[in-house]
């Protein structure tokens, strides 16, 4: 195992602070469509504006970062991001929700592109370990986020949200305290990355990036699918608790930040695209499986594959996007960082109408043929050392 810049920690602790923010909505709909007489769309429509907004915002900033470097934004989203779900503990109107659910939505924009930029270049030749550390913080703050708020919500009182807000002031001041001797260790490595440039100039590759764009948006399906239905289908097609559905989810994210972690690790040793294909090539037969059985204690040992699947190509994904976009490695990061866990949203709706229409079990054959895409296209993708 390769040392790490300390500072991919306090990064990660960043990703933890603008993730549990954006968990933390779905887990509150519940309460505003009881306190503010919501209909189910309409509490969705919170939901869809802040992940529109994300995945609208954050290539933009990350194609903005790559031309003029704004390190402060890597403080500055977090900081949204607490300020929007404390202000919703504090709203009274349908449009102030709203207005909060969008802030949230820049924040992730904001913070996304720049800080796995700036992981990436003070990761040296451990890539892959630095962004899977990163990425484990922001799988806790889904994982906490939800559970967070529901107890804030639900136990304690819907204003005690704040303690969004004061936790991620905190760590933004933390980031923003350290911010210049982590850019005086950038400053030094773009010195020497002028000096490569000279040698060797570096190039995009978009037709690569094309593909892997099929990839992320495979991957992004995967996740996100499997966080909104994995506790309903518990429930209606597996005959579970509640209790239960929700315990499937929180074992399938306590194993997600795991194997995050691992699969950034790994994939310095064994390459990115072994670890891409081999995520892809669990996820057919698992998810095949996990939707047509009804036996719930298979149900939960495949959810072990299932993470597999979901969680390992992560860090790798984002550092193969830098690799084949390297004169754009943060517009890259802001695809591959922001819309591997954003995009699949906005599919979310679709399959929910499906399984109106048609079905949950029919609605959910998704996961396979996306699957099945993902490993077509992760096939096809080139060595990034042979760019």
């Amino acid at each position: 195992m390769k040392k790490i810049n300390p500072s991919v920690y306090l990064f990660s602790l960043g990703h933890f602070a603008t993730d549990w923010s954006q968990g933390a909505i779905p887990a509150l709909l519940p309460y505003f469509i009881h306190n503010y007489n919501l209909s189910y769309q309409a509490a969705g429509a919170l939901v869809f504006a802040n992940v529109l907004v994300a995945s609208i915002l954050q290539p933009l900033f990350g194609y903005y970062s790559d031309r003029i470097s704004r390190p402060w934004f890597v403080s500055l989203g977090p900081l949204f991001c607490g300020i929007s779900v404390a202000l919703m503990g504090f709203c009274t109107t349908y449009e102030a929700l709203f207005a909060s659910a969008m802030l949230c939505g820049v924040g992730s924009a904001l913070f996304h592109p720049e800080g796995a930029l700036m992981v990436n270049r003070i990761a040296s030749d451990a890539k892959g370990q630095a962004l899977g550390t990163f990425a484990v913080g922001g799988n806790v703050g889904f994982a906490v986020g939800p559970v967070a708020a529901g107890f804030c919500a639900y136990k304690a009182d819907i204003h005690s949200l704040v303690i969004f807000f004061i936790v991620n002031v905190l760590i933004a001041s933390a980031i923003q305290f350290t911010m210049p001797s982590v850019l005086r260790r950038i400053s030094l490595g773009k010195e020497e990355e002028k000096k490569q440039q000279a040698l060797h100039p570096k190039e995009n590759n978009w037709p690569a990036f094309g593909k892997l764009s099929i990839v992320i948006l495979a991957r992004s399906i995967g996740f996100t699918i499997s966080n909104t239905f994995i506790p309903i289908y518990w429930m209606t097609v597996l005959h579970a608790t509640a209790t239960q559905g929700t315990m499937a989810l929180s074992i399938m994210f306590t194993l997600g930040a795991c194997i995050t972690y691992a699969g950034g690790l790994i994939s310095d040793r064994f390459g990115y695209l072994k670890i891409i294909r081999l995520a892809f090539l669990c996820m057919i037969p698992t998810y095949l499986l996990l939707t047509h059985t009804t036996n719930l204690w298979l149900a939960t040992a495949l959810l072990v594959p299932a993470a597999v699947s979901v969680f390992m190509p992560y860090s790798p994904m984002v550092v193969l996007g830098q690799s084949y976009l390297a004169k754009n490695a943060g517009f890259a990061s802001g695809v591959t960082l922001g819309l591997s866990t954003t995009l699949g949203g906005i599919f979310a709706p679709i399959v929910g109408w499906a399984a109106d229409n048609w079905g949950l079990v029919n609605a959910l054959q998704i996961f396979w043929i996306m699957g099945i895409a993902g490993l077509i296209a992760a096939m096809l993708l080139p060595e990034p050392e042979k760019e």
